[in-house]
């Protein structure tokens, strides 16, 4: 609930000018805590303050705030500390909700779930006691900070080339070494592969590649929370890979094969949850991100195209999602370049083999065929039954 609260009266303003009219935006709910924002947005429910401490808050994972509907967010750290421009916080201003930003690391031990808080400005509220403060952001004190960071972002830039570089260097094996294959039911071999991860637009790609997925029939092989992007398309993937730690349990028991990405040194901290679960899967360990990794799997099945939807292509990108270089990256689509396309390009190039104007033509057809039925049939049927009738009538009167 967001709310503004009334000037103070002219006694209670002292020295004020009578002139001014000062409002304070208030937002009220129940707070909803959690360091995690992945796994706090699976619980939230609309009107919620989410309280969180996530410095640099994605795209991604605004989008998913927004989504919940929540009222406010109180964040421990900095939504846009300026190191890069990033574009979570903006989205939270373009959905009108209201954002206490730089609270500090106390917030996430005083305020606890399921409390009543008060926003008032940059202040958190409980049980009528201030319990933090920060700055209340709007879109246009973000829009400056992105700006700033935007002018700024050479230092961001310098390191990130670096990491990738120096990754270059010790991660040439992706591409000139062939990984331990798992074990599939499904079959790749000269078919179309659809990976799909929870990232930039995914649902917008999505939607656009209804058509394509009904026509084509392809493999849907989706990282982590990608499955439940397909599942809430009304989709089953085939396989699912990852490290299964933003994916939920529904989408791990859908039927989809199950592949644990598992470090080189062979821990798999996600083959944990799927033995607490009793859900059998296959391990694959080549060098880099759970989504490098669904392709080079697609690419190594011998997949004729590979169509990404959500994947990760940018700096901003990378560094949206907490990782200082792309050089795994870069080495895998430099591996599967040939075979691989972007979710909206498809949905640019494919169209439809059955076309609207096609459609419309049949139906148009469909009519004429029956008008030329009713007006060339009907009449003659008509006229030889009532000629039936009235010569069986004469005779029934002259015999």
């Amino acid at each position: 609930m967001v709310r503004k609260t009334a000037p103070p009266s002219k006694a209670a303003a002292g020295a004020r000018s009578p002139r001014r009219r000062d409002t304070v935006e208030v937002t009220s709910g129940t707070a909803r805590v959690d360091r995690r924002t992945k796994d706090l947005t699976k619980r939230l429910q609309p009107g919620d303050i989410a309280v969180i401490d996530h410095e640099d808050l994605d795209r991604v994972a605004a989008e998913a705030l927004a989504r919940a509907g929540v009222a406010g967010v109180v964040n421990a750290a900095v939504s846009l500390s300026g190191r890069y421009p990033n574009g979570g916080p903006l989205a939270l201003a373009a959905a009108g909700i209201t954002l206490v930003d730089g609270v500090g690391p106390q917030v996430m031990e005083l305020v606890a779930e399921g409390q009543h808080v008060r926003l008032e400005g940059g202040q958190v509220w409980v049980d009528g006691a201030i319990v933090g403060h920060g700055v209340r952001q709007d879109e246009p004190s973000l829009r400056k900070a992105y700006e700033a960071a935007k002018a700024t972002m050479g230092d961001a830039l310098e390191s990130f080339a670096a990491n990738t570089l120096e990754y270059l260097r010790d991660g040439h094996d992706v591409v000139l070494d062939a990984p331990a294959l798992p074990d599939l039911a499904v079959d790749m071999r000269g078919r179309q592969v659809l990976i799909v991860v929870r990232g930039f637009d995914y649902r917008e790609d999505l939607s656009h590649l209804r058509s394509y997925v009904r026509e084509i029939k392809p493999v849907l092989l989706a990282v982590d929370g990608g499955a439940d992007a397909l599942l809430e398309e009304g989709l089953r993937p085939h396989v699912i890979l990852g490290d299964f730690d933003s994916v939920s349990d529904s989408a791990l028991r859908c039927g989809a094969e199950l592949v644990v990405h598992s470090y080189r040194g062979g821990d798999a901290p996600g083959a944990r949850r799927l033995d607490e679960m009793g859900l059998a899967y296959t391990t694959f360990s080549p060098t880099g991100t759970s989504e490098d990794a669904a392709m080079l799997l697609a690419y190594e099945k011998g997949a004729d195209l590979i169509v990404a939807v959500g994947t990760h292509v940018s700096m901003v990108e990378f560094l949206d999602k907490g990782r200082a270089g792309m050089a795994s990256t870069f080495l895998t689509r430099l591996k599967v370049g040939q075979l691989l396309v972007d979710a909206k390009g498809v949905s640019k190039l494919y169209e439809s083999r059955i076309r609207k104007s096609d459609l419309v033509f049949f139906l148009l057809a469909a009519m004429l065929c029956f008008a030329v039925v009713v007006v060339a049939v009907l009449p003659r049927v008509f006229l030889e039954s009532f000629w039936f009738l009235v010569r069986e009538a004469w005779r029934s009167v002259t015999h």
